[in-house]
């Protein structure tokens, strides 16, 4: 799987409010929006392209008085109500700020092509959240898809904070690996550092990381909420995995469970020339990933 692409200097356009969903990408480039948590939009030429969107209030209704309200810190940088023209919804896992009950029913609704690739050990809890079963693409760690003639998806475990299986070894944590002809972008869902996981990305000459840096503590697992990669150890991962761009997500969205930004963008700068272009993503921006084939 050697890579033959030179990915260029990302490029950050910003915008007032969210894009519409016609926008499409060129033939040599990616255009990516964070949606705040884990949630990414991708555009690639026609394509258009949801992972982990939580654009609801759904967790903060939920845990309404608890100890931990997940009141949102950022609102829905567009309401999924609008978002029309899917092709494909990507979920990690099953926590509701990855597989979002209230946002899934709208754009399985809104959106009758589209298709919503999801673990296989989560299947119910998909169908629950008002995704149709004839539109589900149920995977596990292993598999390797074909969406379209020039879209592949390769999918690895993932460790969020242990790696879990049920009896029939279908995974709960998934990450899953993008790419558009030769260019490819790693999502991990919800992860930490475990064995054999950056021998995996090597494999796939992954370009571009999506990682979580929210990190994790005692204080937090003793809670029931699991952790993810620390702001160093992403880096630590792009740089064993020969990674050489980073676009780092889940802060900002709960205040029990986050990471301030501005110490993020010091840290960066801190870094200086690493090899490892960082970019600590806004809601009004879109990056645009230009690549040479």
């Amino acid at each position: 799987m050697a890579s033959q692409i030179k990915i260029l200097k990302i490029t950050e356009i910003i915008y007032s409010v969210y894009g519409t969903q016609s926008e499409t990408s060129g033939d040599s480039s990616i255009s990516i929006r964070w949606l705040g948590q884990a949630g990414f939009s991708l555009k690639f030429k026609d394509y258009s392209i949801l992972i982990d969107p939580y654009l609801s209030d759904f967790l903060a209704q939920k845990y309404a008085g608890k100890e931990f309200p997940h009141k949102r810190m950022m609102p829905p940088p567009i309401d999924p109500e609008q978002i029309r023209g899917l092709d494909f919804v990507f979920c990690t896992h099953g926590h509701s700020d990855h597989m979002d009950p209230g946002t899934l029913p709208t754009l399985a609704a809104n959106n009758p092509s589209c298709q919503f690739i999801v673990p296989k050990a989560e299947i119910t809890t998909a169908i629950e959240r008002g995704v149709v079963d004839n539109r589900i693409l149920a995977v596990n760690a292993g598999d390797s898809l074909r969406l379209t003639d020039e879209i592949r998806v390769d999918v690895i475990s993932s460790a969020h904070e242990t790696i879990k299986m049920n009896g029939n070894g279908d995974h709960y944590y998934l990450g899953y690996i993008l790419t558009f002809n030769n260019l490819r972008i790693y999502h991990s869902g919800d992860c930490i550092p475990y064995p054999g996981l950056s021998d995996k990305l090597m494999q796939f000459n992954v370009n571009v990381a999506l990682l979580p840096v929210n990190g994790r503590d005692n204080y937090r697992s003793n809670r029931g909420i699991p952790g993810n990669f620390s702001f160093e150890e992403a880096i630590d991962l792009c740089s064993e995995s020969n990674i050489t761009n980073l676009i780092v997500h889940h802060f900002g969205m709960f205040s029990f469970n986050t990471v301030d930004p501005d110490l993020l963008k010091e840290k960066v700068k801190m870094l200086g020339c690493s090899g490892l272009d960082i970019i600590i993503p806004d809601q009004n921006s879109r990056y645009v990933i230009p690549y040479d084939h």
